[in-house]
């Protein structure tokens, strides 16, 4: 894995993630992720509204009443990135810290979260032996208890549009792994009983799936990995700020680049993977953002596209206009398993959900139109010419 270190420079800069997808044999699949800083990646036209000035720290030492306040100099803050692999996909790391480099930590807690809590083949993870437990109740972990309550609960609110019981299906149609292809109806209408939320019980730590509904918590893992991460950052007084990136698609940020500039995540067109960004978006300290897109994961058979994205109702691949959808939220599980829901649902029928959970978010369609929620219209740039911007409203007093 590739790490380097390097002392914080005081200069316009901006840091823009983007995933690149490039198709294999069969299928899609991630090959690589790039962080970027400066602004040769951005159009001139663009570099004043997004690029921010410099801005020097100083040290302040003073006694007050018996107390002594130190402001750290700038210079004594390094910044280390790291690219690194976990839960299936690149992570990439940008750390701001007066004190070690803890990029390593970060990726073996991901890795452990994941073959000891998420992973459906590894064995010894509680996900694996509850789907391998024959409907039997199981005690799980604190943790597990309390991520499957609040999952379960999106559940409920998006009515069955995020449902971390389709695993079963999504391998049916097997469009990341070596032979994507439609399935047999009959093989669907086999599967399809069997998924459901409401059969999951959650009793304190006790754990029962009912009816051979078995969990694939893929479609919020990345999010819980980023939710973990937070935890594990808010307890290192050092660290002074940091971006996080699963796969492209879940992102976490955490205090403060040292120069005092925003935070910012490019989106990728989901039409054009290779080329220009879509746009770019600001985030504030301790965000999570989210994409779940029509591009990810996909193969085409007779002319259509068949992706990842599956409605639990029907067994197949979404198809609903929509291209993508980013969510940003204070959850990391959250931002995750709402872009899947408020895909499955539909920009309209998604609104609800949105305001319940008090996330904004960004709809992408065929058109090209984007849409863009209230609370990101002054954080969202649009980068790609050819795409056209509407504000969406999420509730009716937004309309006053």
């Amino acid at each position: 894995m590739s790490k380097k270190r390097s002392k914080v420079r005081f200069q316009n800069e901006v840091d823009l993630i983007k995933v690149h997808y490039k198709k294999q044999s069969r299928g899609q699949s991630l090959t690589c992720l790039d962080m970027f800083n400066g602004r040769r990646h951005l159009r001139k036209r663009s570099a004043a509204g997004i690029l921010c000035g410099s801005l020097l720290l100083t040290v302040i030492s003073a006694t007050v009443l018996g107390k002594t306040t130190t402001v750290v100099y700038a210079s004594d803050i390094e910044k280390y990135t790291n690219a690194d692999f976990a839960m299936d996909t690149v992570v990439s790391e940008t750390l701001y810290t007066s004190g070690e480099d803890i990029n390593t930590q970060i990726g073996e807690k991901l890795r452990e979260m994941e073959t000891t809590l998420l992973s459906w083949t590894e064995e010894n993870s509680q996900i694996s032996q509850l789907n391998n437990a024959d409907g039997k109740t199981m005690e799980v972990s604190d943790d597990l208890a309390a991520d499957l309550e609040k999952i379960r609960q999106l559940s409920q609110d998006s009515n069955g549009a995020f449902d971390p019981t389709l695993g079963k299906v999504i391998r049916l149609w097997d469009i990341d792994g070596e032979n994507p292809h439609v399935p047999d109806q009959s093989e669907i209408d086999t599967l399809l009983p069997e998924v459901g939320y409401e059969k999951i019980q959650v009793d304190g730590n006790n754990v029962t799936l009912l009816d051979g509904c078995t969990l694939d918590l893929g479609a919020v893992g990345k999010g819980m990995g980023c939710d973990l991460i937070m935890d594990y950052l808010q307890t290192q007084p050092d660290v002074f700020g940091m971006i996080l990136n699963l796969g492209g698609s879940s992102v976490m940020t955490y205090g403060e680049k040292p120069d005092g500039s925003s935070w910012k995540v490019a989106l990728t067109d989901p039409r054009d993977t290779e080329g220009d960004y879509l746009g770019a978006i600001t985030l504030d300290a301790n965000q999570f953002l989210s994409t779940s897109g029509d591009y990810e994961k996909y193969f085409i058979e007779d002319g259509i596209r068949y992706h990842h994205i599956l409605d639990p109702k029907t067994g197949y691949p979404v198809q609903n206009g929509l291209t993508s959808v980013t969510i940003v939220c204070d959850q990391g599980y959250l931002a995750d398993g709402l872009s899947t829901a408020c895909f499955v649902l539909g920009m309209d029928a998604a609104k609800p959900l949105l305001e319940k959970y008090d996330a904004e978010a960004v709809f992408v369609d065929e058109g090209k139109n984007v849409y863009v929620t209230s609370g990101l219209m002054d954080k969202f740039e649009l980068m790609k010419d050819g795409y056209i911007v509407n504000e969406l409203l999420r509730k009716q007093s937004e309309l006053v």
